[in-house]
């Protein structure tokens, strides 16, 4: 399936020089979200994964359902203050500004294999973050999985021995 057709592109959001991949048109239809997650879920076939964590906002939208479909458990990866328990948390940088990321600190235990989940790999910040709170609660880190690549960014660099998958290029 093409699921490029399904995504808008907003330029000039959310400031000038952003060429926004909009997913709410492929979310809202049920039989290509489904698609995306079913299609996800068998590239990921036959590996041993414990968890899928994902970051805030749109990585709880891929990341929980691929979850579901895996039969394995949901970490989300919040904005500093979001969560209630006790955190680790790292600064980053967007490809547009700067953020902090944070766990909460018994999310995954020491040897535990996860697979990180997101709808854009840009310019990776987010993600390698990610795979940096994962490591420092002693997950390994087995996979990275995503809807979209903006493949002029470069993000998998960032991503170095990460065995990384997308189903859409730009």
């Amino acid at each position: 399936m093409n699921f490029k057709e399904y995504i808008r592109v907003i330029e000039d959001y959310p400031q000038p020089g952003i060429s926004f991949k909009d997913i709410t048109t492929l979310l809202k239809n049920g039989a290509v979200y489904r698609e995306v997650i079913n299609e996800l879920t068998e590239r990921l076939k036959g590996r041993e994964i414990d968890l899928v964590a994902g970051p805030e906002a749109r990585g709880f939208v891929i990341g929980a359902p691929l979850a579901v479909a895996l039969g394995v458990g949901f970490v989300p990866i919040r904005k500093s203050g979001k969560l209630p328990g006790e955190t680790i948390e790292a600064d980053y940088a967007l490809e547009y500004g700067k953020d902090k990321l944070a766990m909460h600190k018994d999310a995954i235990q020491p040897g535990q294999k996860v697979l990180i989940a997101d709808d854009l790999l840009a310019t990776g910040g987010t993600i390698a973050t990610s795979v940096n709170l994962v490591r420092q609660l002693g997950g390994e880190v087995v996979g990275a999985a995503f809807l979209i690549e903006l493949t002029d960014l470069s993000g998998r660099d960032k991503l170095s021995g990460i065995d990384v998958m997308t189903l859409v290029s730009y």
